[in-house]
């Protein structure tokens, strides 16, 4: 396995939240710009259309063209801006703005610099006549001259002032009505002004944009009437349901995004849990399947290397068993046969002999249970080698001797190797190798073991 550099899981989740905070924040900013610029042409068209209408509709009044540009003069004082009369191909509207006008509403046109503001309305579809007024500020003079326009207009309306509020009221954004001066809401001073004729501005202020307000009140020839325009409400560029809009959206991204970063490595914790959960039933080939370089990929590595070492030292109990049962085998026959032959002789010289052989078996089978304890130590995994030069000649003889005394009837003949050949081997592997070697030759030979060995470059 290559060795990988970690990547820290706090740096990933933090960093990829404080990348995803930073990305939702600029998004979000740009959102309510490009909502904000759309909400402010709606205010701006809907707060002029009413006002723009009264101008057209008394333009349209006037039935020759020198009482219309005689009104025109008059209304631009009072507006104190200009207004001007062309028709669609000068004014070069958009299939959008053709829309607006032909339903009575205004069309705003901002400057390049924001410092004025063209503002069209209709007059005439037949005539394709349209005004144009440019403004650059909007101030008291021109908040009483849409009262002043309106009350021109009620009064082709005498005896049904209300009904033709009523009517008008489709094209403004904000309420208009009569009211008797008692229920008007003003001050005493306000009150006064109004019974002296005087167009009055009510301004009401709050906390926020959206709490304050401004109302025209202006005096009715009727007796103790006056005509309420507004309240008309100050921009908010930050309404609360546009932030909670904002922030349960920048919620739904940042926490869908919290999953997509998060939900990897906890893929990956449950992949380690699956693959334990395997070994623990007893599946020693399971592993986690986890590339990465984060701490979970870490730790799946981590755990795939103690799965193979389990894995391995299992498989070297399962050897050990099988060598246990193998390598016990020849000293046990030798003993049983040294019994036998013991039993069988009533020579004191040969029991003697066969006693010695019996001993020397049993230090034999000592010796190999020390190893298997040896090969045991699991923590090891394999027993500890002390390599040394072995005589291969003598080894051979012994081992033919040892082989003889299992009572073979095969002729057991050694080829021994050139005087002082020597080999480097831990002795007693060496000689138990040889010795199963043998015993599986007399097991299968018809007449004769012949035992040879040499050193061979390798």
């Amino acid at each position: 396995m290559p060795k990988l550099i970690p990547s820290s899981i706090f740096v990933r989740i933090y960093g990829g939240l404080l990348l995803i905070i930073s990305a939702v924040a600029l998004c979000t900013y740009l959102l309510l710009q490009v909502v904000n610029d759309y909400r402010a042409a709606e205010y701006r068209e809907s707060m002029a259309t009413g006002f723009f209408r009264l101008i057209a509709i008394g333009i349209a009044r006037q039935q020759t063209p020198e009482l219309k540009q005689a009104w025109l003069e008059e209304a631009s004082v009072l507006l104190d801006s200009k207004i001007i009369l062309l028709n669609s191909q000068q004014a070069n509207f958009s299939s959008n703005e053709m829309a607006r006008l032909s339903k009575g509403q205004a069309v705003v046109r901002i400057g390049k610099n924001y410092d004025f503001a063209d503002i069209y309305s209709m007059v005439s579809q037949q005539e394709d006549s349209y005004i144009q007024v440019r403004m650059s500020k909007v101030s008291e003079q021109q908040a009483k001259a849409m009262a002043i326009f309106l009350l021109d207009d009620l009064d082709h309306y005498r005896g049904s002032e209300k009904q033709r509020v009523k009517e008008l009221q489709q094209y403004f954004a904000f309420p208009i009505q009569i009211v008797s001066l008692d229920k008007s809401g003003l001050e005493a001073d306000q009150r006064a002004r109004i019974k002296r004729k005087e167009v009055v501005l009510a301004l009401k202020e709050g906390g926020a944009a959206r709490n304050s307000s401004v109302r025209i009140i202006a005096p009715l020839p009727a007796f103790n009437q006056v005509l309420v325009i507004g309240p008309m409400r100050l921009f908010d560029w930050m309404p609360v349901q546009l932030l909670l809009i904002i922030l349960a959206m920048s919620l739904f991204v940042i926490t869908t995004a919290a999953y997509f970063i998060i939900h990897p490595l906890e893929k990956k914790i449950k992949i380690v849990e699956s693959a334990a959960r395997r070994i623990g039933g007893g599946d020693l080939s399971a592993r986690a399947e986890v590339y990465g370089r984060d701490e979970v990929s870490q730790l799946a590595y981590a755990f795939n290397s103690m799965a193979e070492h389990i894995q391995r030292l299992i498989d070297s109990q399962r050897e050990l068993t099988r060598a246990v049962s193998h390598e016990l085998r020849t000293p046990v026959a030798r003993i049983r046969f040294g019994m036998e032959m013991l039993a069988d002789t009533d020579d004191l010289d040969e029991r003697f002999k066969q006693l010695e052989q019996l001993d020397g078996d049993i230090d034999e089978l000592n010796k190999l249970i020390d190893e298997i304890l040896t090969y045991a130590k699991l923590e090891q995994g394999i027993p500890v080698l002390n390599f040394e030069r072995v005589d291969l000649g003598r080894l051979l003889q012994q081992v033919a001797k040892e082989t003889k005394a299992l009572g073979s009837k095969l002729n057991i003949s050694v080829r021994m190797p050139p005087e002082g050949t020597l080999a480097e081997a831990e002795q007693r592997y060496l000689h138990r190798v040889l010795q199963n070697l043998a015993g599986n030759a007399t097991r299968y030979a018809k007449t004769e073991v012949c035992l040879s060995a040499g050193v061979y470059e390798s």
